[in-house]
């Protein structure tokens, strides 16, 4: 859970004692439209501001909440996880690519497919910001026949999926997007608000 910098006494100063920085926690959910819109905003407009005005006193930090109302969030969590394994340094743009295509795995754009369908047009994405997409795909693909037993056997991110809901359910994350500030809920924070409204927040709150 992150600090506050006001109660930094709180931490141990195994860096030196220098002042820790503020951590802003985003919860969002690949498809869901709301989340979309704060990511957009946040890419493209905060945090160049942050960077000209607030250098090294933001700590972004994407949090992947699975909404299981939306049936085909939980594969396009996958992959995402599936691109953080196979090269971490594509993790935020293949971020960027999925959002901007969100509406491809919407409802309507994926009920006439299998999940391996789905699985194989995620690992194309992740091809089109140079990912190795065989191996995307080698990691989310679920097999057709049961492993002795086993029937439920999942795909090798699946450990991943478990430990990203599991840390979500901890801090009671239901809706997105939902924004911590220093580790407690942010709700004045919306997907809506304008750079202007962040610039405002940012000079309020980041200091």
């Amino acid at each position: 859970m992150a600090v506050n910098p006001k109660f930094a006494a709180h931490v141990f100063a195994v860096n030196g004692g220098s002042r820790p920085v503020h951590t802003l926690e985003l919860y969002l959910d690949f498809v869901c439209p709301y989340s979309a819109k704060l990511w957009k905003r946040i890419n493209e407009d905060v945090i160049p501001h942050l960077k000209a005005t607030k250098p090294d006193q933001v700590e972004i930090i994407f949090r992947q909440l699975i909404q299981p109302w939306h049936p085909s969030s939980t594969l396009v969590h996958e992959s995402a996880l599936a691109v953080e394994r196979v090269d971490p340094g594509k993790f935020w743009e293949y971020s960027n690519a999925l959002f901007g295509a969100q509406k491809e795995y919407f409802d309507v754009n994926v009920v006439n497919e299998t999940r391996n369908q789905t699985y194989e047009r995620l690992a194309e994405l992740a091809g089109t910001v140079g990912v190795d997409k065989d191996a995307i795909y080698k990691l989310l693909h679920i097999a057709d026949k049961p492993d002795g037993d086993a029937y439920n056997i999942g795909n090798q991110v699946t450990s991943d999926v478990k430990f990203i809901t599991k840390a979500a359910r901890q801090v009671s994350a239901h809706v997105t997007p939902t924004v911590f500030f220093n580790g407690v809920v942010e709700n004045s924070i919306s997907s809506g608000w304008t750079l202007d409204q962040w610039k405002e927040w940012i000079d309020n709150n980041v200091v």
